[in-house]
């Protein structure tokens, strides 16, 4: 992945605070020195890999906007990372990371990574995320959480 969870959520941030009048470069200065709200899930997908990364793709896809995919080099892994809205009206940017890892043949890892920068009230929008996510896609796939 190129870019920092810290540099894209400050560019979301500072997006935001232009469209509303604000001057962006001074939000994405502020975002920068923000606390994070991270929270990772690991799950075991009973998908092969293919399929579990279009599923991945899919879900990951309908919450938010892509930012940044990247294939393996052993063509047994790939990462994905999108831009999801969270947090009260979905207006606080979350990075989601998700990777993709063949487990076997009959079954695939996914590692949940989501990101968002705190203000003053704790809203939680990356643990939320990765929760609503997870959640999402273990529905589909009946996969089961491996850690938290």
């Amino acid at each position: 992945m190129d870019q920092s969870e810290d540099q894209i959520l400050a560019d979301e941030l500072a997006a935001l605070g232009a469209v509303s009048g604000g001057s962006g470069r001074l939000v994405r200065v502020v975002a920068k020195l923000m606390r994070k709200d991270v929270h990772e899930i690991d799950l075991l997908v009973p998908l092969p890999f293919d399929d579990a990364v279009e599923r991945v793709f899919g879900v990951l896809g309908r919450a938010g906007r892509a930012v940044e995919t990247a294939p393996g080099d052993s063509g047994e892994d790939e990462t994905i990372r999108v831009v999801a809205g969270g947090g009260a009206g979905g207006l606080n940017p979350v990075v989601v990371t998700a990777r993709v890892l063949k487990a076997d043949e009959a079954s695939s890892e996914v590692w949940l990574r989501a990101a968002a920068k705190e203000g003053l009230i704790r809203q939680r929008a990356g643990e939320k995320t990765a929760v609503r996510l997870a959640a999402q896609l273990s529905r589909a796939t009946g996969a089961n959480n491996a850690g938290e």
